[in-house]
């Protein structure tokens, strides 16, 4: 039984509360994950009979989605239309971010939605949008809407289709529904928007003007007071990017609850994911061989609403027994369409070992000065090349009281790189926005980087002889920004890349696999742990790049130069306790 999503009275003077914050009950229990809302009943039904008596054009039988749809879609279409109030003249809910697997028929629904939209239109030649990441989507959401225009008499009467121009026309209200391609010379200036439905959010992630274009939408529909964004998506296939990571960030924290009080864009979100305890291990789990939870078909169940319907278990096992046979990649990317698992270290198959234990060492309070706060002793790994790569900084520390590894990391890039490599310009991007890497020109990078040492020297917890390894090529900018801030030579120690940072490498993977590394889970080093690429050569094996163009290992290297010193058991060169430091002879 779902639970009912518009029991309450309607409100039109208060902002409505759009958070779920019992969500994983919910999904557990197979309930609907629409709130209890106060929606205006009579535009809710209004818009569920019109959406319930529309048919599938390509089905057997050619079935009413009455009997054809899922009820997570429909309980969509209720609160699209029911957070209307058509006399106060408000919308309650300006975005919908709906998750959902592969499979779930998101296209044909959306394309019924968009028809839904133009039946409840009261706007004269007002502008609807269907907006697909690529032509082919946008293709196959016009025709399963032209589709269902054709299976009925009364709306081959109401509206007129133009192929050439992917138009539906509206005869009554002069209103146009468009189907587009997402570009921003196309959508740029849209006027009269009343409702825009943007599919597989999740592919936008990597385009760094997808923010621009996601801006002019909004900008759109916010002249408008009925104006309604619907997105549906997948889970991204990659380490989530862009304006994707950004807009399921904040619909999670509606969900949760971390914004009520406060004033902010109404979103509704509707996200099929597997409560934490599902679809994470801990790194205790991990390092005992405990099975991923959610590889049992029996919680599959949970996250796929259109079950039984576009979706079918026994196809779906043997699908995944297949991709499983392929090795760990495939199976990431199998389980982030299907299931809505998010990939938080990048897809390599070809990959650093230590990468498979990478999320279950996550300690989210390790800043740099918690870092230095609670080590005894710290080393530091200095790696950087042209102007098109990163300059990495990474620095662990020893626990004073475990001895176990802490670790911290900071990145610079030129902003040279965002125009020669801009398949990544996105997530580099996010990862400035996230502080945790500086996109700046020269000096800038080396100034920045040396402030940083700086800052632990005067810790007192630098080794007073092979404190910071850093390849001495290119580094003569870095070998002086680091004697300007008090790095003797002593202190520098200079490690080539390649087959002598291989003990780093495994040192780091026993220490990873058995609790006694740690770091703070910054987003910066899951890209780069997904562009590192194991080889053997000869005798030797080294991590070198992954995929050429794409790829930056530098902080893993500046990691693997800090875990070599580390490695050598130092001791620091003074040591602070309270005020007091003490000299050590």
């Amino acid at each position: 039984m779902l639970t009912p999503i518009d029991e309450a009275a309607p409100a039109t003077s208060h902002v409505w509360d759009l958070s779920c914050i019992d969500w994983e009950e919910r999904i557990r229990q197979g309930q609907s994950l629409v709130p209890n809302l106060p929606l205006f009943a009579d535009e809710a039904d209004m818009a569920q009979a019109f959406y319930d008596e529309l048919q599938l054009p390509d089905v057997p039988g050619k079935p009413k989605m009455r009997t054809a749809s899922g009820q997570w879609f429909r309980d969509i279409v209720r609160a699209s239309f029911g957070s209307w109030d058509p006399v106060g003249q408000v919308r309650h809910i300006r975005d919908i971010l709906a998750l959902v697997p592969k499979g779930s028929s998101k296209t044909t629904n959306s394309a019924a939605l968009l028809l839904v939209a133009m039946l409840m239109n009261h706007r004269p030649r007002g502008k609807a949008l269907f907006v697909g990441p690529t032509q082919a989507i946008s293709v196959r959401a016009y025709d399963q809407a032209v589709g269902m225009i054709e299976e009925s008499a009364d709306l081959k009467r109401r509206f007129r289709t133009h192929d050439h121009e992917m138009m539906i026309e509206d005869l009554v209200t002069k209103a146009e529904a468009q189907v587009k391609t997402f570009d921003l010379r196309i959508l740029t200036g849209a006027m009269g928007l009343f409702f825009v439905l943007l599919d597989e959010i999740h592919i936008l992630g990597k385009d760094a003007k997808a923010g621009k274009v996601l801006r002019q939408i909004r900008g759109g529909l916010d002249k408008t007071p009925e104006g309604l964004l619907v997105m549906t998506t997948t889970q991204s296939d990659d380490i989530p990017a862009g304006i994707f990571k950004s807009e399921l960030k904040f619909a999670r924290n509606v969900r949760d609850g971390k914004y009520r009080g406060r004033i902010i864009r109404p979103m509704l979100p509707v996200l099929y994911e597997f409560p934490k305890d599902i679809a994470t291990l801990t790194r205790e789990e991990r390092a005992a061989g405990v099975e991923e939870r959610w590889k049992d078909p029996a919680t599959w169940p949970m996250v796929m609403p259109n079950l039984g319907r576009s979706i079918h278990l026994p196809s779906l096992r043997a699908d995944w027994e297949s991709e499983r046979e392929k090795g760990d990649d495939a199976i990431k990317v199998w389980a982030s369409q299907h299931l809505n698992i998010e990939i938080g270290v990048g897809i390599n198959n070809e990959g650093w070992r230590g990468a498979d234990f990478w999320e279950g060492a996550v300690d989210e309070t390790l800043t740099l000065e918690t870092l230095l706060e609670r080590s005894e002793v710290v080393t530091i790994g200095i790696d950087g090349g042209g102007l098109d790569d990163l300059l990495g900084l990474a620095v662990i520390g020893r626990d004073r009281k475990t001895r176990e590894w802490l670790s911290w990391y900071r990145a610079w890039a030129n902003p040279k790189v965002l125009e020669v490599r801009k398949d990544i310009a996105q997530q580099l991007l996010d990862f400035s926005d996230a502080q945790e890497i500086s996109i700046c020109p020269v000096p800038q990078d080396v100034e920045e980087l040396g402030a940083i040492v700086a800052q632990i020297i005067a810790s007192g917890l630098l080794p007073e002889k092979n404190a910071i390894g850093i390849d001495p090529n290119n580094a003569a900018a870095i070998i002086e920004a680091l004697t300007g801030v008090g790095v003797t030579d002593g202190m520098l120690r200079r490690l080539l890349q390649g087959p002598a940072l291989a003990p780093a490498m495994y040192g780091l993977e026993r220490k990873l696999s058995d609790g006694t590394f740690w770091h703070g889970g910054m987003l910066l080093m899951a890209f780069v742990l997904g562009n590192a690429k194991v080889e053997q050569r000869g005798n030797s094996v080294m991590v070198t790049k992954a995929v050429s163009g794409r790829a930056k290992i530098d902080p893993l290297i500046a990691l693997f130069q800090a875990a070599i010193l580390m490695s050598w058991n130092p001791s620091a060169g003074r040591l602070v306790t309270g005020a007091d430091i003490l000299t050590v002879i």
